[in-house]
């Protein structure tokens, strides 16, 4: 690959026995394009503190100047891959909702949870009670564990605070500062259309002007969020609901996803395609029609198997209908305290593998360079290019395969943001 002589390299990571690059244009890779991961046998690259200077195979050219205190990481026998991306996530929250799940096992129906008073809204009641503080420790907790599965990149949403347009914004600045205090790099998204408050059980338009005319350019006009999300359920916000929320979203130059058909085709696939947003994510209930205005729109798809798993469905989004058709898939934890609290990706990573039968190529393309389109950070992250930000993970697996197949354990050896080295303890 091409070399930067500009900087002395500060870090080198030599070799490497797999490497995936994950080389190629920065832009979704679709259909057979996710299976091509740009691997590299004997690798070795370097970086100038956070910027990647040179990628290739043997030794480093003599041209290149190695910094006198430079970082040198032995990675004979590993895998190294981009940072891994979770690009769907309710990070920030109060409480837990363990008693749920065993609520649930013993033939308690979600709506039963709902009305006596448990699901979204015990994490609201959560959030809004917690402090900033105790928020912003929760979700730290969480971010090192997801550092240390690999992840160097993550989308958080708000949306526990509905109608509490305060809570949203104290969701939404703990990602701020998270941002700021953390080695792993946050993109915050607003997601007060999570569910309909209480109060506008009756009258949900009402909370749709207030989100569209309040709430939306509050947070474009102080540029706490860079993307908005919607709920677009039976049940939560309907199709032209959910137009209308993302429409003022985009007027405001926010970037759009949505949650779109995660129980029913009710049209979100579709409304996806229409408005352009970057991506439409859950779709196990997503039609035909849908996913093939998907493809056709660029739309990608971010799919959360564990989450299915966790609400104990038995259909799974069909990714291989979705890789013929041409629509870019990505893999997230959805980690969150109801349907989804795992923050490992590792797991994700089996799961697209033994539910969504993926194969490990385009699982590894799922969870780095298409996540991070999803995240419209494809310039800076999700491959190992000079130029790009040095992210990225040794895992202690003699190749990816082995990776997804040796599941629920964390085979993470060290992982590198920003050109900072923080080793992970393996048991081996």
């Amino acid at each position: 690959m091409a070399i930067d002589m500009s900087e002395k390299a500060t870090l080198i990571i030599k070799n490497i026995s797999n490497l995936i690059t994950m080389r190629g244009p920065n832009r979704p890779r679709k259909k057979e394009e996710m299976s091509e991961i740009g691997l590299i046998k004997n690798g070795i690259i370097a970086a100038s503190k956070d910027k990647i200077i040179y990628v290739g195979s043997g030794d480093l050219p003599k041209d290149i100047e190695i910094a006198q205190d430079a970082k040198i990481i032995n990675a004979q026998g590993k895998t190294v891959t981009p940072g891994l991306i979770d690009s769907h996530t309710h990070l920030v929250h109060g409480g837990s909702r363990e008693y749920e799940l065993f609520k649930k096992l013993e033939g308690e129906s979600y709506l039963d949870i709902l009305s006596s008073g448990g699901g979204i809204y015990d994490t609201v009641e959560s959030t809004k009670k917690a402090s900033f503080d105790e928020l912003l420790k929760k979700a730290e907790k969480s971010l090192n564990r997801m550092l240390s599965y690999g992840v160097t990149t993550v989308e958080a949403k708000s949306g526990y605070g509905l109608d509490d347009f305060d809570t949203e914004l104290k969701q939404l600045e703990v990602i701020k500062e998270l941002n700021r205090i953390h080695p792993i790099d946050l993109v915050p998204t607003f997601l007060g259309a999570h569910a309909i408050p209480k109060k506008y059980q009756g009258n949900v338009d009402k909370f749709v002007d207030i989100l569209i005319t309040e709430m939306i350019p509050y947070v474009a006009e102080k540029n706490l969020a860079k993307f908005c999300d919607v709920f677009c359920e039976k049940g939560v916000f309907s199709v032209d609901q959910s137009r209308k929320i993302l429409s003022a979203a985009k007027e405001h130059g926010l970037f759009l996803k949505i949650h779109a058909d995660e129980i029913e085709p009710l049209g979100g696939t579709e409304l996806a395609a229409e408005l352009g947003c970057v991506s439409a994510d859950h779709l196990v209930g997503a039609s035909d029609e849908g996913l093939k205005k998907m493809a056709e729109n660029n739309v990608i798809a971010t799919l959360l198997p564990t989450t299915t798993f966790f609400l104990q469905s038995e259909k799974y989004a069909n990714a291989r209908k979705m890789i013929e058709l041409g629509i870019p898939i990505a893999l997230s934890t959805d980690y969150n305290p109801g349907s989804s609290p795992t923050e490992n990706l590792q797991l994700v990573m089996t799961f697209g593998a033994i539910k969504l039968h993926m194969n490990p190529k385009e699982i590894i393309t799922s969870v780095t360079i298409n996540a991070a389109c999803a995240l419209k950070l494809e310039d800076k992250i999700g491959s190992l290019e000079v130029g790009k930000k040095a992210d990225m993970a040794i895992f202690d697996v003699p190749n990816i395969e082995y990776l997804i197949y040796h599941f629920g354990v964390n085979h993470t050896q060290t992982v590198i943001k920003n050109g900072e080295v923080h080793d992970i303890a393996v048991v081996s």
